[in-house]
């Protein structure tokens, strides 16, 4: 990223209400230029190949501020911890049951859903399609 891009971004972070450390710039950074759905353990990984190595908790927790802060989406995929990614639109996602590739759909909202009174107050769903994609369907 330029020195530009890396001003813009602190001072995204600091408009969403975090400070812009290190940890923070390095790990979004990351997760842009990587694209798709990122678990920590990748982008740990993708850290360490740049020299920019920082420990694995450390990025967990920069993670979920980001995602609190909503400058990043998270997600519940299946088996294994959660996904992240840079996306500006809300939307639902589908894994292949095959070749597990997570993929965007189209649409969502917070919530699309109701969780209903009797369990509190909702203020995100996630909806998640398993099935075959195209590829494997075919396969």
């Amino acid at each position: 990223m330029s020195a530009a891009g890396d001003l813009a971004l602190a001072a995204r972070l600091r408009g969403a209400g975090l400070r812009a450390t290190r940890p923070r710039l390095l790990a979004y950074m990351a997760l842009a230029e990587l694209g798709g759905h990122r678990s920590v353990d990748e982008l740990v990984v993708a850290l360490r190949g740049r020299g920019q190595a920082l420990p694995r908790a450390d990025v967990y927790e920069v993670l979920e501020s980001l995602r609190l802060a909503g400058l990043i989406m998270g997600t519940d995929a299946g088996p294994g911890g959660p996904l992240y990614e840079v996306a500006a639109n809300a939307h639902h996602h589908f894994v292949c049951r095959a070749c597990a590739e997570v993929m965007d759909v189209p649409g969502g909202s917070a919530p699309p859903l109701e969780a209903g009174a009797e369990v509190g107050v909702a203020d995100e769903a996630q909806v998640i399609f398993r099935g075959l994609c195209h590829r494997c369907a075919q396969g």
